[in-house]
């Protein structure tokens, strides 16, 4: 059984208080009657939270926190008080951050980077915005080309900072973002190059993917010019009608279409492409 983890449980009996479950080594944990459901069975296995509560009991709970031992997450802060930031991670007790365990003074109401551990000397689960003592700058196991996941936490003067599969530190640069992207957000990426000091640049798409799109939009933006600033076709033509007007596949005209639509080069109607005057 993992204190902090998702465990996945067998129903053992049954108390006033609610049911214990046991793990294959029998160990207990009491799953309180507030989780209990009307259905639930002996011998029937369920998937539980398994913490400390208020009174430092380790009980269970179904309900799904927003972050688990050993990950980070992107949390809001509800209350600072004298012993440190309490963070809402989707539980009645809210997880708190020791001033020890800050980087900056924590304000309420404001989202942070956590890192969720074990505080060794009271055996608490508690949060750490000390990010960088739980990533990895060595022994990096992924390369260029691998899609990960992000999870996305700061922006700055270069651009998106993100944690990469929950173990590196990656920065997505500003001149390789083309869509709408946040902190908090948790998206895919692909690895553009793992630095000599093991932090990693991150783009969010495959390698080429950018350069093809552009060169796309540039047959369509010919085609157009040529057509006096309108084409009769649109994502309702048959693949084959795409490729003989245009010499592009359907897929790839879908993405270039979409493309100078954000940059509010084309209108789109239901006849076809116009072109905006530029």
């Amino acid at each position: 059984m993992e204190i902090g983890k998702i465990n996945k449980l067998t129903v053992a009996r049954r108390t006033d208080n609610g049911c214990y479950l046991e793990d294959e080594n029998e160990n207990e944990v009491l799953l309180p009657n507030a989780y209990v459901t009307d259905d639930l069975k002996i011998s029937d296995e369920i998937e539980v939270f398994v913490y400390k509560d208020s009174e430092d009991r380790i009980v269970a709970s179904t309900l799904r926190p927003y972050i688990q031992f050993e990950e980070f997450a992107y949390l809001q802060v509800k209350e600072v008080n004298d012993y440190g930031a309490f963070i809402d991670w989707g539980l009645p007790k809210d997880l708190m951050v020791p001033f020890a365990e800050q980087t900056v003074k924590m304000l309420e109401g404001n989202w942070y980077l956590i890192f969720l551990l074990e505080d060794t000397e009271t055996e608490r689960l508690i949060g750490s915005n000390k990010i960088k003592d739980f990533l990895f700058f060595k022994d990096i196991d992924v390369k260029e080309g691998d899609e990960v996941d992000l999870l996305l936490y700061e922006m700055t003067e270069l651009g998106m900072n993100a944690v990469v599969n929950n173990l590196y530190k990656g920065l997505i640069f500003k001149s390789d973002i083309h869509k709408t992207i946040k902190p908090g957000d948790k998206i895919k990426g692909f690895i553009k190059q793992v630095r000599e000091d093991g932090k990693i640049d991150i783009i969010l798409e495959p390698a080429g993917y950018t350069k093809s799109v552009d060169q796309n939009t540039e047959i369509i933006i010919s085609a157009l010019k040529e057509s006096d600033g309108f084409l009769n076709i649109t994502d309702k033509n048959t693949p084959d009608e795409i490729k003989s007007i245009l010499g592009l596949s359907k897929k790839a005209f879908k993405k270039a279409i979409g493309k100078l639509y954000k940059e509010k080069k084309i209108e789109l109607n239901e006849k076809g492409i116009k072109l905006l005057e530029q």
